[in-house]
């Protein structure tokens, strides 16, 4: 018996509006953590977010009841490792670059995960448009809004942890599931949560940031991944891909409204140029055979 075209888009609904929720909630506290660099630095956020949000996340996944194999320890690892690593630097970055277009050029990362997926000639299409986006994003040889090279180089730079996160995020949680990311944050915070500390210093100490930082770490971290499990088992992984495209754009907006950064009519030529390079490569990659999904 057929299932109704109703109930089927009724069910497809749900998921996707999660996700756009989801990926909102990350913007929106990435926009609330930019804020508080004037009091802690980006770095001090960086260890507020990685700290709260571990807390929060072993509470929702209670890690303390994974095993361990031996050999499942070191995707663990470098997964935990790779998503500290992406946070420092995209903080890093925006206290110089503006807000979607960090996200643009981390966005590259996950980009170039899918297109190395797969070598067929209309994966080149993609690679065009995503070059294009960024040589107009990248402050070389042209002045594209003092777009700063350092901070540039930050985001590129979370961009490519991310796409190792990914990588071995795929490892990592087939062996160990949805806790796989509980404990990931704990490697992360290990890790960087003194390093941040150390360069922040007694501002950390300042009870009166307690509440926002608790609003970031639900913002980026709790919700959106507690949305994301709810929704990723019911979608496409396809539709996951191209929803996940739209965020750069979904970041320019949060910047405009929350921090009245403003980007040029070229900078927003560049984000679709890059937007429109992940979808495509999002429907066009031919999905490999025998590859489990994410639990």
């Amino acid at each position: 018996m057929s299932v109704p075209v109703t109930a089927k888009a009724s069910s497809t609904l749900l998921p996707v509006c999660l996700l756009i929720i989801a990926m909102i909630s990350i913007q929106s506290g990435a926009s609330l953590a930019k804020s508080l660099f004037p009091l802690v630095g980006a770095e001090g956020i960086t260890t507020l977010r990685l700290g709260i949000g571990t807390l929060i996340l072993f509470i929702i996944f209670r890690p303390w009841r994974m095993h361990f194999a031996a050999g499942s320890r070191l995707p663990l690892v470098i997964y935990g490792l790779s998503l500290g690593a992406m946070n420092y630097l995209f903080y890093l970055s925006l206290r110089t670059v503006p807000l979607g277009i960090a996200v643009a050029l981390e966005f590259t990362g996950p980009l170039a995960v899918a297109m190395f997926s797969s070598r067929r000639p209309i994966d080149f299409v993609w690679v065009v448009l995503a070059v294009i986006g960024l040589a107009f994003l990248l402050p070389f040889g042209h002045d594209m809004g003092s777009i700063d090279l350092l901070g540039a180089a930050c985001a590129l730079g979370a961009g490519a942890c991310w796409a190792i996160y990914i990588i071995f995020g795929q490892k990592a949680g087939g062996d160990h599931g949805p806790g796989t990311v509980a404990v990931g944050s704990l490697v992360a915070a290990l890790v960087f949560c003194p390093i941040g500390a150390w360069q922040a210093g007694s501002a950390l100490l300042n009870v009166d940031i307690l509440p926002v930082a608790l609003a970031v770490a639900v913002l980026s971290t709790a919700l959106p991944y507690s949305l994301e499990i709810i929704a990723l088992p019911k979608i496409p992984a396809r539709t996951f891909g191209t929803l996940m495209s739209l965020e750069p754009a979904l970041a320019a907006f949060s910047g405009m409204i929350f921090l009245n950064e403003h980007l040029t009519h070229v900078q927003w030529l560049a984000l679709v140029a890059i937007i429109a390079a992940s979808i495509g490569a999002t429907l066009t990659i031919k999905p490999k055979p025998q590859i489990e999904s994410l639990s």
